[in-house]
């Protein structure tokens, strides 16, 4: 038995070829753009998995930029008079469907007052493209299941090949033309033990931090989206601050550990959540001590989040068949949804 979001993760690797394969030169241009034009400020505009992209990709930017990025609350635009300087001003919208109100009115906003606008969207012609000044399109193809998969990861794919060329870095975009390659050995790892672990679960945590955040937050909304689970993301220091004292015995943990500087932390978390009795399902390359999940590595550890929700992906498939859910058709959602 199989399911289009099985089918749709599997045709990630291919989405990242195609996308990477095309629009070189708007890429280049833009990020040469960025380069002598800096911005005075810089915003994200997005919901959903869309938002959690559009972190990850803030991230790299605030990381090896230095250019502080935050993510607007889009009411300030539809729901308050706008007050909002775009004077130096690059926004980023992100999008699958780019057909939503709130996401399509602040553009508007931002490139009428003479802000840059960027549009990383699957629908090329959408209204959400077709408002911003720049558009970096997806090339994922369709999408029927509710749940995106390779959409997302082409967001992941875009947003990192922006960075790698508004740095002009020839290691990170060197690395990104492997990483069809590593998202198909991504494919290829062995989760079983989540779908054992939490096949009875009706709530857990999803742990990760610095550029693995953004994927922990991804993984803690298709839990409840297609497993029917309540999950809550919380970075591996934010955790402590209170979280922590809902782990009781036998209570599930996901941490997410990929290469990088927080690592140590996040398998050091693991270690004190499992003493205080908690079911630690560890993510980390192989070798790691504890580690049950493997990550599978890409070629940069900048991106090693990507090929991380790639398996993960695979694994919440197979999770929400054996609770006896329909991954397709999670309850009360739609493909496209319209907020304002």
């Amino acid at each position: 038995m199989t399911s289009r979001m099985h089918d749709e993760a599997h045709e990630a690797p291919q989405v990242a070829a195609r996308l990477l394969a095309a629009d070189e030169q708007v890429h280049r241009a833009l990020g040469a753009y960025l380069r002598t034009e800096l911005p005075r400020a810089a915003v994200t505009v997005a919901r959903g998995s869309s938002d959690h992209a559009a972190q990850y990709m803030a991230y790299l930017v605030m990381a090896r930029l230095g250019q502080l990025v935050t993510s607007l609350p889009m009411s300030l635009v539809t729901l308050y008079p706008p007050r909002i300087a775009c004077t130096g001003l690059v926004s980023w919208a992100f999008s699958q469907s780019g057909q939503s109100p709130d996401l399509v009115a602040p553009t508007r906003f931002f490139r009428a007052g003479g802000a840059r606008t960027i549009a990383i969207v699957n629908d090329a012609g959408s209204p959400l493209a077709q408002a911003a000044q720049w558009v970096l399109p997806l090339h994922a193809g369709a999408e029927l299941s509710v749940a995106a998969t390779k959409s997302f990861i082409a967001q992941l794919v875009v947003g990192a090949r922006m960075v790698a060329h508004w740095q002009d870095d020839p290691v990170l975009l060197a690395a990104l033309a492997d990483l069809p390659q590593a998202l198909a050995r991504a494919t290829q790892a062995d989760w079983r033990p989540l779908v054992e672990a939490l096949r009875g679960a009706d709530r857990l945590f999803v742990i990760g931090r610095a550029t693995g955040l953004s994927v922990a937050m991804e993984a803690a909304l298709k839990f409840k989206e297609v497993c029917g689970i309540q999950a809550e993301a919380f970075s591996g220091a934010e955790v402590r601050h209170g979280p922590m004292a809902l782990v009781d015995p036998g209570y599930p943990l996901l941490v997410i550990a990929p290469r990088g500087p927080a690592q140590a932390g996040l398998i050091a978390l693991a270690e004190d959540m499992r003493a205080r009795g908690g079911r630690v399902l560890l993510a980390a390359p192989a070798g790691t001590p504890g580690a049950e999940l493997p990550l599978l590595p890409a070629a940069h550890e900048d991106l090693d989040p990507i090929t991380a929700i790639q398996s993960f992906y695979l694994a919440a498939e197979a999770l929400a068949r054996e609770r006896g859910l329909d991954p397709d058709r999670p309850r009360h959602l739609s493909k496209v949804t319209r907020t304002n």
